[in-house]
């Protein structure tokens, strides 16, 4: 039971993750469109079972304040109150935490927490993620869903030998990950020069970080900005806010938070009522190939989305002890004619509705009883 609550948590904040890396609020979006889709059904009760009462818009934000408890450490007094009023969930997380411990080593046999929420497949050339090892790993957010598919049909067991449930905010987190271009499934490497290379090649090759080492100068931007935002970053929440209304500065923080709660509903509830296109996989696609099926689907927008922009001033920096391509990304005139906020607002709000329906078609699938049959599963590790 256990080890179902934590890999439905890493459904729930997976798909959204692997929709794109979006932040909270896209995260929360992608949750409840995935909750109107469910509701009446028995799918959406065995949800409801698993997660403790949470609903999967609550379940996809989960996995964020854990990243915050790196710090402080689960023994804190502040980290302990995290989830207290369902403590058995409370209990699970910190184990979760503690059997997948930060670390700086990339090299670690004890994986981070933080690797099951992206896979970095480079951007240059047409690699899908099979093609090829960098930026791949046996962690990694595409691994991870499979495994969690797996347990939530019964394929795998609830125990594995390192008797540590996978974290379910991560699982649905993966699946919410799977629809913004420019971030978890995507990195761009550059060489000495500045230059975009193919790290698969060999020679030395310094990352972008997923976006977070570049900052975006849009020229044509008529959203007043204070200073310019990091690719990540960009994509992460810009890209949603731009799909809600804008409210003053001046607005007080709780009439705002609440305008802002009744405008995501809206949203979350207008894209769960018009289905949007080409969202179902073939038939005989087993659920577990689901994850590498939509990193692949995503490499195309994530490489649309650097063309429209030009790469300037790279070159490698120290960041936290670690050579990265540090430099500027600028938009660049368009045959459509759309300014970049506005482009990506389009792709962002399409991505958000199209891993909505999945996360909830993906848990009707991997929770119906017909899907329960034990069988082995593709060989990937299990979360710790």
């Amino acid at each position: 039971m256990k080890k179902l609550f934590l890999c439905l948590l890493l459904l729930a904040s997976g798909l959204a993750h692997s929709a794109r890396a979006y932040g909270p609020d896209g995260h929360k979006i992608i949750g409840a469109i995935a909750d109107q889709k469910l509701a009446g059904t028995p799918a959406g009760a065995r949800v409801t079972q698993l997660l403790d009462g949470y609903t999967l818009e609550e379940a996809s934000i989960m996995a964020d304040p854990i990243k915050q408890w790196d710090k402080p450490g689960i023994d804190n007094p502040k980290v302990q109150k995290y989830f207290s009023s369902h403590p058995k969930i409370a209990e699970q997380l910190r184990a979760f935490w503690k059997a997948n411990p930060p670390t700086t080593d990339e090299k670690s046999p004890v994986p981070s927490h933080h690797w099951f929420h992206y896979t970095d497949v480079p951007l240059v050339g047409e690699a899908k993620y099979g093609a090829g090892k960098v930026g791949r790993s046996q962690w990694d957010i595409v691994h991870t869903m499979r495994y969690c598919i797996a347990v939530l049909q019964g394929k795998e067991p609830e125990k594995n030998a390192q008797n540590h449930p996978a974290d379910p905010a991560h699982h649905a987190r993966p699946l919410r990950r799977r629809h913004p271009p420019a971030a978890p499934c995507r990195r761009a490497y550059f060489d000495a020069k500045g230059q975009p290379v193919d790290p698969e090649r060999g020679g030395e090759s310094f990352p972008d970080e997923g976006g977070n080492s570049l900052r975006l100068k849009l020229t044509r931007d008529v959203v007043p900005r204070k200073k310019d935002p990091r690719l990540h970053s960009f994509w992460d929440a810009d890209t949603v806010y731009a799909n809600l209304p804008r409210f003053p500065d001046t607005m007080p923080k709780e009439e705002r938070q609440a305008k802002m709660d009744a405008a995501e509903k809206e949203l979350s509830t207008r894209l769960a009522q018009e289905e949007p296109k080409n969202w179902r996989l073939p038939a005989e696609l087993p659920l577990t190939d689901y994850p590498e099926t939509w990193a692949n689907e995503v490499l195309p927008l994530a490489r649309q989305a650097r063309a429209r922009l030009r790469y300037q001033n790279v070159a490698p920096k120290l960041d936290h002890e670690k050579m990265v391509g540090d430099g500027e990304m600028v938009d660049e005139p368009t045959k459509d004619g759309l300014s970049y906020s506005k482009w990506s607002a389009r792709m962002v709000q399409q991505e958000l509705q199209l891993a909505g329906w999945r996360l909830a078609d993906l848990l009707e699938r991997a929770l119906a009883p017909n899907e329960s049959t034990p069988s082995p599963s593709p060989a990937a590790p299990a979360p710790r």
